[in-house]
């Protein structure tokens, strides 16, 4: 049984909340989201069920909890490969590298059915576009990208084009879907306009 205990209450109670959606991630990964349980959660990290329904009134808010958590994880991952060096096609490439890997490592079905409806989803996507507009919008400025195109229409067509990475089964097909994003992308020549 973990001690939970901190200094002060508000760091214990971050404490709790930290372990509860831990265990929570836990259970999701071993047994996926419709196995996960008050109960289960709460033996895990060593509290009281009645404990843990003071932080959280029913499984689906603790499990939104987590996946807000979880989404926000992966939007500082997807921050950190965008203040990397590097052309802005580059850093772009490495991004939807890195959000087909995170599309790819998904819980089963459910996840999309039970917990992409809250209000955290649509401000996530909100963050993603923008972070990619901006990277197509320095390619453009750079000379690589089409300017053709305003740049909010590229992004969606680069994060709609990355939602087929989720059927893909290997490294070397999401390879090949980022070759053909980012030819797409690409400044036509002079020729062909």
């Amino acid at each position: 049984m973990p001690k939970l205990w901190e200094r002060t209450i508000e760091g214990h109670r971050q404490a709790v909340h930290d372990a509860a959606l831990a265990a929570t991630g836990a259970l999701v990964a071993e047994r996926g989201l419709r196995a996960v349980s008050m109960s289960e959660v709460a033996q895990l990290t060593g509290i009281g069920r009645a404990t843990l329904y003071k932080y959280f009134p029913d499984v689906e808010t603790m499990l939104a909890a987590w996946h807000e958590r979880q989404i926000r994880a992966h939007l500082d991952q997807l921050e950190a490969v965008v203040a990397t060096d590097g052309s802005a096609t580059e850093r772009l490439s490495a991004v939807l590298r890195e959000y087909a890997r995170l599309s790819v490592e998904r819980h089963g079905e459910e996840l999309p059915t039970l917990l992409h409806r809250g209000a955290h989803v649509g401000k996530a996507q909100l963050e993603l576009r923008e972070l990619v507009r901006r990277l197509v919008a320095d390619g453009t400025t750079a000379g690589n990208f089409r300017d053709d195109v305003p740049a909010d229409e590229l992004a969606d067509y680069c994060l709609h084009a990355v939602t087929a990475a989720r059927g893909l089964r290997s490294k070397a097909a999401v390879e090949r879907l980022i070759t053909v994003i980012l030819a797409g992308l690409r400044q036509p020549s002079r020729a062909s306009r």
